[in-house]
């Protein structure tokens, strides 16, 4: 079984800054990388079964979107390196969602890119990245 390093991507620089590094270090040290894509969603409890309907139709729709837009031609160029790679898209807070696929999938690292913005809300609830390197269950590397 080969390590894997799990790569936060959502297609902005900083994530591409990180997903170089993460490929930089499974080259020397051999592993595979995992794009992890996550899509915020607030469960709204007090939907009617046909809003709820309507909403799981648009959720399914922007999964496949995001395969399709953001993370297929990405896997595509990591490949193209020689380079495993994989990759998962779900719903939910991010930093949570990063570190259950980094526990279920046995990761040794996960990898994430800081755009650098500080935003009265990320002061206010914390950073993506704040939240990793806090309750990360394996190293979290941060790249500037």
């Amino acid at each position: 079984m080969s390590a894997k390093l799990i790569v936060g991507y959502d297609g902005s620089a900083a994530s591409d800054r990180a997903l170089d590094f993460a490929m930089g270090r499974v080259k020397l040290q051999g592993g595979t990388v995992v794009l992890v894509h996550v899509l915020e969603w607030s469960p709204y409890s007090f939907l009617t079964p046909s809003e709820l309907e309507e909403r799981h139709k648009r959720r399914t729709e922007e999964l496949e979107r995001a395969e399709k837009a953001l993370i297929a031609p990405v896997l595509e160029k990591v490949r193209a390196q020689g380079i495993e790679a994989e990759s998962k898209i779900r719903y939910g807070h991010i930093a949570e969602t990063i570190c259950n696929i980094a526990t279920e999938l046995g990761a040794v690292q996960i990898v994430i890119g800081r755009n650098g913005h500080t935003t009265l809300g990320s002061r206010i609830f914390g950073s993506v990245a704040g939240h990793l390197a806090q309750a990360s269950p394996v190293p979290c590397t941060i790249v500037p």
